[in-house]
This record gives structure tokens, C-alpha cells and sequence, in this order.
């Protein structure tokens, strides 16, 4: 399935169907969520998304699956990866490093704007210092870098029927939207590793703080308050899809069905940790494989009727071969 696609988009070089390639079994192995839904893009445009969270991927990777090394040794870590993406984008090499290659063929193509990457690396590298956020408008200080860039990165891989600018906050928002629900999804495990992500103002309106959310992971007890917070966040999480929705129907009507399947499996994610209680403490939120399986089919149907439609108008909707494969096969791409 990578040839097809890496041949639906045109790209032919040897090294960068390997570097593409390399950045597509990131997405498969780390983004289950997203890789499902990037299957419903056409062919040609799914590279282009691999590449993109590749290199998120990357340096998150820095960040967090290095979390033994010492501080100083994951900057040193960073700045190499960001001066080679540096150069890169600049037109020179990307100094062997398959996955800047890739998002550097990216950006170039798409002109995808470099302060959105700039941005990134300055909210990866905060995560090596700072541990919590004092307030909501903080944590969206840092969201701007580590989640609101991704969906302006995507806009003009997937492409709008209105100018870009009036689609632009509504991209934002869902990469703000999704994050929080990775938050909110992950708290247990971000504690473990030191950092609290859910805004401290709204956590102590419930009477939370991280002496609490320790004592809760450690003992595996649970608290009314920690549960009140938890469902704040919830909360806090659906009002910022809100803000994303109504940018679906500014998308290609082709890449439509992709980002409204993410927006579907991700509130999903958010409908599992309500369902369960909130006790993300103490154990991960898991979309059931039968839902997600649902989800695919219902994705699928949608891309069918953005084709034909695109047909019968005669606007350009792709290659010619399929543009995704069956459901099932789709969910044994994803587990």
C-alpha cells in the first residue's frame, strides 16, 4: 500500500520513498487514532500527513522516550534535530535523517509556512523545564506550538473551498482539541513522568492539586474532587471541538471524511473516559476495536459519496485507484 501511494503523489527518488516510508510506520505504530483516519485520504495526499507527524513523532521521542537521559542531553538531542530540520527547509541537506527529509519535501511542496515548525520546537523543548501550567491561557501559550501548528501544517496538504485564512482557526482549534483529549486520556502516565498538563487553576477549583493526584496514582484510590476536575477538563475539551466543527465544511470534500473520522474517534476517546468514571488515574481510556471498526465503515461510506460527487462536478478528487481499502483492512493496519 506505501508504493501505491508514494506513486499516487509523484515521488520517485529513491531516498524519499524510504524517508516517506520511515515516517508512515511511525504514524502506524505510535498514532493509531490518526493513522486510521489519514487512511481515509486519498492516496496521494497521505504521504505529505505521514511526514508531518513523523517528524512531531521524532521529537516527541526526544522528549519523552529519553526521559532517563538527563535534561541537557535531550536539549543537545533537540537542537541537533532542529538545526538539521533547519537546514533542510532552507534547501540544504537533512543530514541522513530519513524523517527531515521527508517533512522537509513537505514543506517545501505544500509551502507549508517554517515559523509552524519553529514554533513546535519551542514547545518541545519547554517540556524538558516545564512540569504544569498556572492557567488555562498558559497551557494554550504552549498548545499553540505543540498542537494548533499541526492543523496549519495539514490545511494545505488537505486542501479548502474557502480562502485558507478563514479556515485557519478551526484547524487550530482541533489540533488544540485533540491534544486535550490526549491530556486528559494520559494524565496517569504524564504524572509519571512529572508533568501535570491540566491547568492548575481549574484543578484547584475542585480542590485538586499534585500532592493529591499523586496520592490518588500511587494508592490507586480514587477522589470525588479528582473526578470533579477530571470532568471540568472534559468539559473544557468539548467546548474546543465546538470551535473546530464548523472548519469541516470549509475542507476539500475529499479530505472531509478523514479529519470528521479523527474529530469522531477522538470525542470517543473523550465518551470512554466519561463512561469509565474518569479514572484515567489509573487506567488508559480505549476506544473498543468494534467502534473504531464502525467508525472506519462509516468513514469509508463518506469518502464513496465525496468521490462521486466530485465526479459529477468534475473537480480533481484524486488518483484513479481506490482511494482507501476495505474497513477490515483498515483495522488490521491500526490493531
Amino acid at each position: 500500500m506505501t508504493a501505491r501511494e508514494l506513486d499516487a503523489a509523484g515521488i520517485t527518488d529513491p531516498y524519499l520513498r524510504a524517508a516517506y516510508t520511515r515516517c508512515r510506520r511511525l504514524n502506524a505504530r505510535h498514532g493509531r487514532t490518526y493513522f486510521l483516519a489519514t487512511r481515509l485520504l486519498p492516496a496521494d495526499r497521505r504521504p505529505a500527513v505521514h511526514a508531518l507527524y513523523g517528524f512531531a513523532r521524532r521529537a516527541d521521542d526526544i522528549v519523552d522516550d529519553l526521559a532517563a537521559a538527563p535534561a541537557p542531553e535531550r536539549a543537545a538531542a533537540l537542537d541537533r534535530l532542529d538545526t538539521r530540520l533547519r537546514a533542510a527547509l532552507a534547501g540544504g541537506p537533512a543530514d541522513g535523517d530519513p524523517v527531515v527529509r521527508a517533512v522537509a519535501h513537505t514543506a517545501a511542496r505544500h509551502a507549508i509556512d517554517p515559523a509552524y515548525f519553529t514554533a513546535f520546537m519551542a514547545s518541545m523543548r519547554s517540556d524538558l523545564t516545564v512540569t504544569e501550567y498556572p492557567t488555562y491561557q498558559d497551557l494554550r501559550a504552549y498548545m499553540h506550538g505543540s498542537a494548533a501548528v499541526i492543523g496549519l501544517q495539514m490545511l494545505p496538504v488537505l486542501g479548502t473551498v474557502t480562502p485558507r485564512a478563514a479556515a485557519a482557526p478551526h484547524a487550530a482549534a482541533l489540533g488544540v482539541a485533540f491534544q486535550l483529549t490526549n491530556f486528559l486520556r494520559d494524565v496517569g502516565e504524564d504524572l509519571d513522568r512529572g508533568r501535570i498538563y491540566l491547568p492548575a487553576d481549574l484543578l484547584a477549583a475542585h480542590g485538586v492539586d499534585r500532592a493529591l493526584l499523586e496520592w490518588s496514582r500511587r494508592t490507586g484510590r480514587h477522589d470525588r474532587r479528582i473526578t470533579a476536575a477530571l470532568r471540568a477538563a472534559e468539559d473544557l475539551t468539548r467546548s474546543v471541538y465546538r470551535e473546530a466543527v464548523p472548519g469541516l465544511a470549509m475542507l476539500d470534500p475529499v479530505a472531509r471524511p478523514c479529519v470528521r473520522t479523527a474529530c469522531v474517534l477522538y470525542r470517543n476517546i473523550l465518551d470512554t473516559i466519561a463512561a469509565g468514571g474518569h479514572a484515567v488515574l489509573h487506567r488508559r481510556a480505549v476506544v473498543p476495536r468494534r467502534r473504531r471498526a464502525l467508525l472506519a465503515a462509516d468513514g469509508l461510506t463518506r469518502v464513496a459519496a465525496a468521490r462521486l460527487r466530485s465526479r459529477r462536478t468534475g473537480a480533481v478528487a484524486g488518483p484513479a485507484t481506490p482511494v482507501c481499502p476495505d474497513s477490515a483492512h483498515v483495522m488490521r493496519e491500526t490493531g
